[in-house]
């Protein structure tokens, strides 16, 4: 039985038996532990009474009395010395007595068959129409003595005690298990929706879920689910939008290399047109390793949960290493670069953090024009470490300034530019917040695009 349905049906008939089973158990521990005592002393009792009646009254006609009382509900026999015995009301299903009890009773000591009884189980011990099941009581008639036995007469009292307790018996489990099913099928069809729509799903279909609205854990669960599948279908946009900007990214420097590559097979070619479509070539294929090289490093970073490293790093020496890498772009373009910084460290991956600031420093060598100013501020504000990169390039407009850290996202002025990926600052945004920090870009005091990223200090 592999469904959750039938499993849960199986599970509920046995927890249904058990629970009868284990009633039965507690009844009959009961009836052995107070109720077979407390029933043998009732029926001595009530036998006392006959047999104070039967010696109160010389003149009664004892088979009459008896059969009175047989019709009252009970079986009884009487017998004497002589072994004349007399059975009254419904048979007795065995008619022995342990050996020496008519003696006993006769020679004036109570039996105490109900109490006495060796049944192991209630059913047994209650409802056994034995001979041995009964109380017994001496008494005297005619003068002579008699032994009187005496039991109720289940099957006249209880005959529709038995009917009604069998039909609530039967009523009970057909009821239980009816309920069982429907409650089983209530709890099943919402998992059997989220199933079909876990298939969907899979199939990148993520319209039309089941909406369950439910307040237990069946609940929950749905609102985790289409909360799950509305960041996979985020992710598939996203991802089909990435495998988009990347085939287009790659397609059009690949087709400029092609385009020239077969333009330079012309052997009427003169030198000058030659070294122009060799330097494009070559700048394209530049284009594209470092395109690659960013794209293997978004890789890797997409599968860190954690920093692969964490050393003690001196923020103020790594910033003067990659001015100083960038010097010969700063000087080609005749810009002005000015650093303000603190000496100060923070924890952190080396290498990752050496291409958060080289991303920046090459945005800025980028968009600012010649002549133009760079200037990079480093301070610590609260135990926080603070990087600023601003420039006096054309600067980012409000409604780009978000989405800047979108992979492939290259605002309008940014497009004219040559060797940009797009994902550069996708790589800024990632490592930063690797480091539990955070990066945001504004507008620059100098008129151009400002750049700050704040990571947690020593």
């Amino acid at each position: 039985m592999k469904s959750l349905y039938g499993k849960f049906v199986l599970v509920s008939v046995l927890v249904l038996t058990g629970g009868l089973v284990l009633s039965y158990l507690i009844v009959n521990s009961v009836y052995h532990r107070v109720m077979k005592e407390d029933n043998d002393a009732k029926h001595v009792a009530i036998a006392d009474s006959m047999a104070t009646f039967i010696g109160e009254n010389s003149n009664l006609d004892l088979d009459q009395y008896m059969r009175t009382q047989a019709d009252a509900g009970y079986i009884l026999y009487v017998t004497d010395r002589e072994g004349d015995g007399s059975f009254y009301g419904g048979p007795f299903d065995d008619k022995t007595l342990p050996p020496g009890t008519v003696e006993k009773v006769l020679s004036g000591e109570t039996y105490h068959g109900m109490r006495d009884l060796p049944a192991e189980t209630f059913w047994a011990g209650y409802f056994a129409n034995d001979l041995a099941n009964t109380a017994g009581v001496p008494f005297t008639y005619d003068g002579r003595p008699h032994a009187l036995f005496i039991r109720p007469d289940i099957g006249l009292l209880f005959s529709e005690l038995h009917w009604l307790t069998a039909i609530m018996l039967v009523s009970i489990a057909v009821i239980g298990f009816l309920a069982v099913l429907v409650t089983a099928k209530r709890l099943i069809r919402p998992l059997t929706e989220l199933t079909e729509a876990t298939n969907r799903v899979a199939e990148e279909q993520f319209k039309d879920l089941p909406d369950i609205r439910r307040a237990d854990e069946i609940g929950q669960l749905s609102d985790s689910f289409r909360r799950m599948a509305d960041k996979l279908a985020e992710n598939d946009l996203a991802r089909k939008a990435f495998i988009s900007d990347v085939s287009h990214d790659f397609q059009s420097p690949l087709q400029n290399m092609r385009g020239y590559a077969t333009l330079l097979m012309n052997p009427e070619l003169s030198r000058d047109r030659r070294l122009e479509y060799a330097k494009i070539i070559h700048d394209e294929s530049g284009r594209l390793s470092g395109l690659s090289r960013q794209l293997l490093l978004l890789t890797s970073i997409d599968q860190f949960t954690a920093l692969p490293e964490r050393v003690s790093i001196n923020v103020t020496r790594q910033l003067k290493e990659a001015v100083r890498k960038f010097r010969w772009s700063f000087d080609e373009k005749e810009l002005s670069v000015s650093m303000e910084a603190e000496n100060m460290e923070i924890c952190g991956d080396r290498e990752l953090l050496e291409k958060v600031w080289e991303n920046l420093l090459s945005n800025a060598v980028k968009y600012t024009p010649d002549g133009g100013e760079v200037a990079i501020v480093l301070k610590k504000e609260d135990h926080q470490v603070t990087v600023t990169v601003e420039d006096s390039g054309p600067g980012i407009a409000p409604e780009d300034r978000q989405r800047v850290f979108e992979r492939f996202y290259r605002t309008e002025k940014a497009r004219g530019k040559e060797g940009g990926t797009g994902l550069g600052l996708s790589i800024v945004k990632e490592v930063v917040g690797l480091h539990g920090g955070s990066v945001v870009a504004s507008v620059s005091d100098l008129g151009g695009a400002k750049f700050t990223v704040t990571l947690p200090g020593r």
